[in-house]
């Protein structure tokens, strides 16, 4: 009897898809285009904070979006009609997560012609997203205050993926049991080098200073 051969499928896949994902961010970079990839899990205000930052970073940038959902375009109507930024929804027909081919294709669809700050909304989960590079120039991964400060121990991939974290809702901190401090050593845990910021998009507290921050992240690509 033959033996089973065992092919590892995954490795494949992750390292193909990480080499097509760097060939994405040196064109991006070649043509002076930040690309920000915002992960985090359902619920936890990712559009509310784009849109904040959006309406900080205009002035500065010309800005399109991408937002990915299994279905319905909701986010996206909501990002153009808040802010007035090119924006374009995608549908991913289930997957829980973008790949970098599938973000080159949104890309094309967004058409970056006259972009220099790209947002790409990716689908609402801690796990898959984390595991494809989609060619990004930077990861903002966002935590809000009622999931609970244990959530870098149990995502451990995420938030060691993350180039800055935005810890979010931070208007409703007393009223949950979440601990700024143990927030901040369970991210450091995973990546020790990754910027925090306590921001509520509501208030507008740390808004300013995540704004500023992206923007000198971005202002190295597209001022090169």
């Amino acid at each position: 009897m033959e033996r089973v051969k065992v092919v590892e499928i995954k490795e494949d896949i992750t390292s193909r898809n990480n080499a097509q994902a760097q060939s994405i961010r040196d064109e991006l970079k070649r043509r002076g285009v930040f690309f920000l990839n915002v992960m985090s899990s359902p619920g936890s205000g990712k559009t509310t904070l784009i849109v904040s930052l959006i309406n900080r970073l205009k002035k500065d940038f010309k800005i399109g979006v991408i937002e990915a959902d299994i279905d319905s375009a909701v986010d996206a109507q909501t990002v153009s009609d808040v802010t007035g930024v090119k924006t374009v929804q995608i549908h991913t027909m289930g997957a829980c997560h973008l790949t970098c081919q599938m973000a080159y294709e949104s890309l094309e669809a967004l058409g970056i012609d006259g972009l220099d700050f790209v947002i790409l909304e990716n689908i609402g989960n801690l796990v898959c997203p984390a595991e494809f590079d989609t060619g990004a120039s930077a990861n903002l991964v966002i935590l809000s205050v009622p999931e609970g400060d244990d959530k870098p121990i149990k995502y451990p991939l995420m938030f060691e993926v993350a180039d800055v974290v935005a810890v979010t809702k931070k208007d409703v901190l007393p009223a949950f049991d979440f601990s700024i401090d143990k927030a901040e050593t369970n991210i450091n845990m995973r990546n020790k080098n990754t910027p925090v910021f306590f921001v509520s998009a509501v208030s507008g507290e740390g808004v300013d200073e995540l704004a500023e921050y992206l923007k000198s992240k971005a202002m190295k690509i597209t001022e090169a």
